[in-house]
């Protein structure tokens, strides 16, 4: 996108329908974001379970994933294959189910966070050690090469 067009785009403001498109295109990307944030707010203000538990399995899962990065992987491979293999009802359940996780025990979503981050340190650390330039796997849930806006 270019700068001119992003300022164009600030000065317009986003239509409704733009962000309804959007949640359409990107809706596991859009639950995962609001079932972060409202396990953030879970978590700060003793909801359910406090911050400890949520730092507890962030460290857990983090160091699951430095030291044990291939089973890891594959399992979280497994994972979100499950979820993009779905219809886009089963995929808007699911959101819903994570949601009420964030709510509840929203330690499990940060364990799952911290297993997300200590593979990708892992992954990472190595590319930067042996200087060889590794590709990231290709996401193959999106039907076009649209970033972002």
């Amino acid at each position: 996108m270019s700068k001119n067009k992003l300022s164009e785009k600030l000065k317009e403001g986003v239509s409704v329908q733009e962000l309804e498109d959007f949640a359409r295109k990107y809706s596991t990307e859009v639950f995962t974001v609001v079932a972060l944030i409202i396990a953030s707010v879970s978590s700060i203000f003793n909801f359910f379970t406090g911050p400890t538990w949520t730092i507890l399995f962030v460290t857990l899962g983090a160091v699951l994933g430095i030291f044990f990065p291939t089973p890891v992987d594959k399992g979280l491979k497994q994972l979100y294959d499950f979820t993009f293999k779905q219809e886009k009802s089963t995929q808007l359940i699911l959101g819903a189910v994570k949601i009420v996780i964030a709510i509840f025990i929203p330690f499990a979503l940060f364990g799952v966070m911290g297993l997300l981050a200590g593979t990708s340190y892992h992954y990472y650390t190595r590319r930067g050690q042996t200087n060889i330039q590794m590709k990231p796997p290709q996401a193959s849930y999106h039907k076009s090469d649209e970033e972002h806006d």
